[in-house]
């Protein structure tokens, strides 16, 4: 099936987990069913080491497994974005990799370095779509490049997409004023609470690690934003507000844990997060993520 990665990134970009053994090593399989479930759902770009994945927690050989197993267990159904990063080499590599693996694009990190210079964040993009034939998306999560920089990234050619990150809607508003037909599509970087405001500016999609859990209520809320509908989007939104607040404790810590917990309550033994993550939530969170979950009336697992 030929897929529309402009089309794709417009619609919901689901970040998968990685799931583990009890030792701690990568479990491909169970990684795979929930990609397969997403995927089923009808999402329509699933996103593969992304931090909700825990990218930079895998070695760059877990990564290429997690990758595998999703382009495998996705058989072609969504678009496939495989997520690259860290040193430029490795980006470069990881994307070709991903290329001849069979995925549909690619989603460059922006890099966590100290010490880079704003104008060297923008060219670490530019040179990643230079290299690699697929479509890139570049994760923009800070203000530290200027209006400019972020321009030339959005205007590259081989650039689909830019997924914002950074809650300063002014920047955004800019970008967006900035842009012809020929510019790249500006996504919601910051999940389902974010789309609101972001698709009044101008913004199209969002990134969702809510679809691990429940993706047909992701689903309804882009099919309400897409359709205008705000009063509907607003009241969706209102029915993730809690378990969306418990991802943002110890500064953001518990954000991939929350989700994971989610899966647990309905029956997917996915394991901890790996260090400087939080491994689990305690008792009382773990407790509330289970409630809410229950609410929602999300279908439990049925062991393969």
């Amino acid at each position: 099936m030929s897929i529309d990665i402009t089309a794709a990134v417009r619609g919901i970009s689901g970040v998968h987990v990685t799931a583990y053994h009890a030792d701690g090593s990568i479990d491909p399989r169970l990684t795979g069913e929930v990609v397969d479930r997403i995927a089923s759902a009808g999402v329509h770009n699933i996103v593969s080491g992304g931090n909700t994945g825990e990218f930079y927690s895998l070695t760059l050989d877990e990564v290429r497994l997690v990758q595998d197993s999703a382009i495998a267990a996705n058989n072609g159904r969504s678009a496939l974005t495989a997520a690259v990063g860290r040193s430029i080499g490795d980006a470069i590599a990881l994307g070709r990799r991903a290329r001849d693996a069979g995925a549909h694009a690619i989603m460059a990190h922006q890099p966590l370095d100290p010490f880079a210079a704003p104008q060297f964040q923008a060219k670490y993009f530019l040179d990643i779509a230079d290299a690699v034939e697929l479509p890139l998306i570049a994760y923009v999560r800070s203000d530290a490049m200027s209006l400019g920089d972020i321009m030339r990234v959005a205007n590259h050619a081989n650039v689909a997409a830019v997924k914002f990150a950074t809650t300063n809607a002014m920047l955004l508003a800019e970008c967006i004023r900035e842009s012809d037909a020929s510019t790249a599509i500006w996504v919601c970087g910051l999940a389902e609470a974010w789309a609101l405001p972001f698709y009044a500016i101008g913004a199209r999609g969002f990134t969702s690690g809510l679809v691990n859990v429940d993706p047909h209520r992701s689903l309804a809320i882009h099919a309400a934003l897409e359709a205008g509908d705000f009063a509907r989007a607003r009241d969706l939104v209102a029915t993730i507000a809690t378990f969306e607040k418990l991802r943002t404790k110890f500064g953001n810590g518990a954000n991939v844990t929350v989700v994971k917990a989610g899966l647990e309550a309905i029956g997917y033994p996915v394991g901890p997060v790996r260090v400087p993550g939080l491994d689990r939530l305690d008792a009382t969170d773990t407790r509330v993520v289970g409630e809410i979950v229950a609410s929602w009336g999300v279908q439990h697992r049925v062991a393969r």
